[in-house]
């Protein structure tokens, strides 16, 4: 009984799709669109007229380009002639950091050479002596006093001329935080 059923509710879906295909009036829908195209309701607006751009001359070949650097003027020749960084000196260890990063630690006399207790930002301390080097200008030391130190730079000027500079580390007071204090 259930089988019939099924049999009877397969043709009766079958019947009702079969007559959904029947044939449209298809005859009166083309009539509606053929009038349409024939008779269009409303206006397009007509096309605005071309703009006349007038004609520029350039007269400025003669110029310099603006895509090209001037030409530097020459450099006045310092007074005082700064020696070249030594290029081929092996670079020493504090050479790797700015000076900003280094701190003084302390400073200590051993027979009669001061050397100065420098503190890297990797947590090492290192011994420096005068005439050693540190930070990224170069920067040689040509003095340790009992709260400081007093080093050369030579550094690249505006011109792209060497010049030599003095710069001072000082060391922290005890009611500061430990870092050492850099002075131009």
């Amino acid at each position: 009984m259930s089988s019939q059923r099924f049999v009877l509710i397969g043709l009766l879906f079958a019947s009702i799709v079969l007559s959904g295909c029947e044939d449209a009036d298809l005859e009166g829908l083309q009539a509606r669109l053929n009038t349409l195209r024939n008779n269009p309701k409303g206006q397009i607006a007509s096309l605005p007229e071309m703009p006349r751009y007038a004609t520029a001359s350039y007269d400025q070949q003669q110029r310099r380009s603006p895509f090209v650097a001037e030409q530097a003027v020459a450099a006045a020749a310092p007074s005082e002639v700064s020696p070249l960084p030594d290029a081929d000196r092996p670079r020493q260890p504090l050479e790797a950091f700015e000076l900003d990063n280094l701190s003084l630690v302390g400073t200590m006399i051993v027979g009669k050479t001061p050397s100065a207790l420098i503190a890297a930002p990797d947590g090492r301390v290192h011994r420096l002596f005068e005439g050693d080097y540190l930070g990224r200008d170069y920067g040689r030391i040509i003095s340790v006093e009992p709260r400081g130190l007093t080093l050369l730079e030579t550094v690249r000027g505006p011109g792209g001329e060497w010049t030599e500079r003095r710069q001072r580390l000082e060391m922290a007071g005890q009611d500061s935080d430990g870092a050492s204090r850099r002075q131009q």
